[in-house]
């Protein structure tokens, strides 16, 4: 089995689920996971998991997003992007683009934030999307929401430019109605690049067709990243040889039974875990009232561990 994530450049016209099919034949395994739904038209980073690294698919998907996106303003839409069907139109012209700088920049912090009735989110066991081709409408609760960041690239009136960083569940596109809204115009998502998702950057995305190129010479490892290069962030530690069957096993271990390192302090917080030849664990936290390290989450293969033991 093939373990590890691929940073994706999803293209448009495919679904988040669509890419995981694609994967499935290119590689030749079922236990394939995608981190994140991003709507058709929308591109940009998908980190797709593989193998023993699904594990750390809802881990992803609970990290901050950047996105580029585009807002047209004057036109609301049932999807809240350019792709709908138009509801309502409203001339803009008559704003000022520094009302429409302040207005956009108000947003950045924490909002209540509805989700779109075009939504996979589901209310009495169904999808709302589902419910939205019926026709239909039902009430939503609303969803808080941080806006890390918005960096204005451009305003050309209908069209503003724009780059926003958010926590996770942000939907871009009801952002982009609810400036409309507030504008007093109405307005909807033209275009949607996501740039980020945690560590990964679109820079370093590949394509599903130089994934299948890679594949078939053989190349496919020099895409791949290793599943702890998610934990780049957290301190390392490693456990001793002599009490390696019990990081093995998922015990707690005492500040005696791991090195930690001259640059790497014992307080709390999470450390990745590995063997003294270099093989990763899974992901521990320090608990310094009991002066010990204790399991979160383990990542290492059952078959590995009766290779060692």
């Amino acid at each position: 089995m093939i373990n590890g994530i691929l940073n994706i450049y999803k293209e448009k016209g495919y679904t988040s689920h669509d890419v995981v099919a694609r994967l499935r034949g290119i590689i030749g395994q079922r236990k394939i996971g995608h981190t994140g739904t991003l709507d058709p038209d929308a591109e940009g980073v998908l980190p797709v998991c593989l193998g023993r690294a699904t594990k750390v698919c809802d881990m992803l998907t609970d990290r901050d997003k950047t996105y580029e996106t585009v807002l047209l303003l004057g036109r609301t839409t049932d999807t809240q992007d350019a792709t709908g069907q138009t509801l309502s139109e409203d001339p803009s012209g008559d704003l000022d683009p520094d009302q429409v700088r302040e207005c956009i920049l108000g947003f950045i912090g924490g909002y209540e934030q509805i989700p779109p009735m075009y939504s996979a989110l589901k209310v009495g066991g169904r999808k709302l999307y589902e419910l939205a081709r019926e026709g239909k409408t039902v009430e939503r609760k609303s969803r808080h929401v941080v806006i890390r960041d918005i960096r204005i690239m451009e305003i050309c009136l209908p069209r503003i430019r724009m780059e926003v960083s958010c926590t996770k569940g942000t939907y871009i596109r009801t952002l982009c109605h609810d400036i409309g809204q507030r504008l007093g115009v109405g307005g909807c998502m033209e275009r949607l690049l996501r740039t980020k998702s945690g560590r990964f950057h679109v820079e370093e995305s590949v394509t599903l067709d130089e994934v299948e190129q890679a594949q078939e010479t053989g190349e496919l490892d020099r895409l791949l990243l290793p599943l702890d290069s998610v934990f780049a962030d957290l301190n390392k530690v490693t456990v001793k040889d002599r009490y390696a069957s019990l990081g093995y096993n998922g015990n707690p271990l005492r500040t005696d039974q791991v090195d930690t390192g001259k640059d790497c302090p014992e307080a709390a917080g999470e450390y990745r875990l590995y063997d003294k030849r270099g093989h990763f664990i899974g992901i521990y936290r320090y608990d310094e009232r009991k002066c010990r390290f204790c399991p979160e989450k383990m990542f290492l293969d059952p078959d590995q561990i009766r290779e060692r033991t």
